[in-house]
């Protein structure tokens, strides 16, 4: 019988022990958010995070800064986040306007105040084996839906679809973490199914509705659906969910899946980031 993996519960459940833990605290944590331009699905993320953070006692400020705000401009307002120490995390709201350079912008918050965990700093630790500050709040989420699961990562093969820094490389490293195989594939995979087909755990973060369907997993596979499309003003994920269900182990639903762990992750985050800025006496 196929589990469909409950992240909102899940999440529930981290969030309310984050909850009770910030309630014991006299000082807050403080989440800053900077959000360039007026993106309709930035503005729901941005609202749906600010929403949680206040709901669990956290502090949160949003800096939301024009579209055409220059770059030198929005490295300023990262500046000074980094240096007020009311602030224990800084996150970007992505994506940035075109005239803008992403990397430079994420290479600007300081390592310590890194919540997302995309800094060079944060990621290479990530990749070398290290602790990083923080972990990519997605990918961390998903090992850790996993583990509510007990789903066994050890020698097990792993197909994860997408590249991005966001969620795939990132993602790729804490399977690797857990003693599992891994396989990165890509737009310029040749025979995706073929990889598919033998793999035990298969991850799908490319924004593409439907990529995969029944006759590309194996029986008893474990489906990790992290894409979100919006079809007919209907939110579905990367994977044909009605019919792969019938094949698979677990499956994680969209909406309802992978998204409330990722805020769940980022509200951790932003708790961990502050009581270890506490235990240096920042």
């Amino acid at each position: 019988m196929t589990v469909i993996m409950d992240g909102k519960l899940t999440a529930e459940k981290i969030t309310a022990e984050i909850k009770t833990e910030v309630s014991a605290l006299t000082v807050k944590p403080k989440l800053a958010v900077i959000k360039v331009g007026d993106n309709p699905a930035s503005q729901i993320y941005v609202r749906n995070k600010q929403k949680k953070a206040l709901e669990l006692g956290i502090n949160s400020v949003v800096l939301e800064l024009p579209s055409n705000v220059s770059e030198e401009n929005l490295l300023e307002q990262i500046y000074i986040l980094n240096e007020d120490t009311d602030i224990n995390a800084v996150l970007v709201q992505l994506p940035l306007t075109e005239h803008i350079n992403k990397q430079r912008i994420i290479e600007a918050i300081e390592p310590i105040k890194d919540v997302d965990g995309f800094t060079s700093f944060n990621f290479g630790r990530l990749a070398l084996g290290y602790q990083p500050y923080t972990f990519p709040c997605t990918p961390k989420g998903i090992i850790r839906l996993m583990d509510e699961y007990n789903i066994n990562l050890e020698g097990k093969k792993a197909v994860v679809i997408g590249r991005s820094n966001i969620v795939g490389k990132p993602l790729s490293l804490l399977l690797q973490r857990q003693n599992a195989t891994v396989i990165m594939a890509h737009s310029k995979t040749i025979n995706l199914k073929e990889h598919t087909l033998s793999a035990d755990i298969i991850v799908s973060a490319v924004g593409h509705p439907n990529l995969i369907t029944a006759d590309m997993v194996s029986e008893g596979a474990v489906i990790i659906d992290v894409g979100i499309n919006r079809i007919d003003n209907k939110l579905i994920g990367d994977v044909d969910f009605n019919t792969v269900k019938e094949k698979v182990s677990f499956i994680t639903p969209v909406p309802g899946g992978i998204g409330p762990m990722t805020i769940a992750m980022l509200m951790e985050n932003t708790l961990e980031l502050y009581k270890f800025q506490k235990s240096l006496g920042l």
